[in-house]
């Protein structure tokens, strides 16, 4: 039995990966939207832990 999961590494709740897929084309810097994605998606998954820690 073999189950495909989805590896996300610590510390993401989605990687830019998953996300770059639903983006339309960037015209810019995409390593700085790559940055500030992942900046704020660890904001994200730190509030989560806070929240599951302090209750």
């Amino acid at each position: 039995m073999t189950e495909k999961t989805n590896q996300v590494k610590p510390g993401i709740c989605l990687s830019w990966d998953e996300v770059r897929k639903e983006l339309p084309d960037i015209n810019g810097d995409e390593e700085l939207f790559k940055r500030i994605w992942e900046d704020n998606d660890a904001l994200g998954y730190m509030y989560i832990w806070q929240l599951l820690l302090s209750f």
